[in-house]
């Protein structure tokens, strides 16, 4: 197990060194042809108008192009340094409820904006748009909505029609993926259980009326009745799905406080890669930062520098 000690969270270099065993264990790899073999390192060597060139730099044995290991990922252009970097990700990802952009600002060492950004670009990194279908196996899928946050514009009345919408799937002992739906309810489940559930599935929700229908596209449905009190009957009950819901509204509510609706989709791909990458499938705080750095190629995500992105 890894800790905050580790060389790579102090050095520089060795934090270069530690992300290039982790995204090159065959080789390096040229971001821009793909080209694996033995490129020429530049370091040291005189770059453009005569300047040292910076370690890490290399060049690539086809294409002839520049690279370093942090090209073609979210930390591509960035100022800040690769030691510091990797320290973010292990905070996020060892942090169950998060990490506010204020506290990484103060640990790092950082402006509240840099933190702000460096935390929305990780977020990106753990995002994952791969894996199937749920519940393929024939398995138990649950599903169900909460609500959190209050919309622009509308009155401090309560109420969900007054909030953000939160769709969340998940599957018995196994993963969890959730969406902010932010058009007409019944459209944006089915659309979301229809792109994400396999037929194959037996679907766990609570007696809502909107799953009525729609659970019919599925080789089950079991609904509890909670207006009558019933919780759980037999193997059917929404508890898991409902305890995902705990630990992401204690986070929204205890630690980010304030999340623009722009950015929901960012905070749930957050709270769903630790849930998907949790302590109970034997993934501990070093393993979960490793898989999230494996996610930073291919993503990247630029600054707009408005007072209206900062709602944190």
């Amino acid at each position: 197990m890894t800790s905050l000690n580790a060389p790579h969270f102090h050095d520089d270099d060795k934090a270069r060194e530690y992300l290039e065993s982790l995204r090159w264990p065959n080789g390096v790899v040229c971001p821009h042809c793909g080209s694996i073999g033995d490129h020429y390192p530049i370091e040291g060597k005189g770059g453009e108008k005569g300047k040292k060139a910076r370690p890490g730099l290399w060049k690539c044995k086809d294409c002839r192009e520049q690279f370093s290991v942090t090209v073609g990922t979210v930390f591509e252009s960035s100022k800040v340094p690769l030691s510091k970097w990797l320290t973010a990700v292990y905070l996020l990802c060892s942090s169950k409820k998060g990490m506010s952009a204020h506290q990484l600002h103060r640990t790092l060492g950082v402006t509240y904006k840099t933190a702000w950004f460096m935390a929305h670009r990780i977020r990106l990194a753990m995002s994952d748009t791969n894996g199937g279908l749920m519940g393929s196996n024939g398995g138990a899928v649950e599903a169900d909505e909460t609500y959190i946050g209050r919309k622009p514009g509308r009155s401090k009345k309560r109420g969900p029609g007054h909030k953000h919408m939160v769709f969340a799937l998940v599957e018995r002992d196994g993963r969890v993926r959730s969406q902010h739906i932010t058009g007409p309810m019944f459209d944006g489940i089915k659309k979301a259980l229809k792109e994400n559930v396999s037929p194959k599935a037996v679907l766990m929700t609570d007696d809502a009326r909107h799953y009525r229908n729609i659970a019919k596209q599925f080789a089950g449905h079991e609904a509890v009745n909670h207006s009558k009190g019933e919780y759980v009957r037999d193997d059917a009950h929404t508890n898991t799905v409902e305890g995902f819901f705990g630990v992401f509204k204690r986070g929204m509510n205890g630690t980010y406080q304030h999340c623009s609706g722009d950015h929901l989709h960012r905070y749930l791909a957050e709270f769903d890669f630790r849930y998907n990458h949790r302590s109970a499938l034997g993934v501990d705080d070093n393993e979960r930062s490793v898989r999230a750095l494996l996610g930073i190629a291919g993503k990247r995500l630029t600054y707009k520098p408005t007072s209206a992105l900062l709602q944190e």
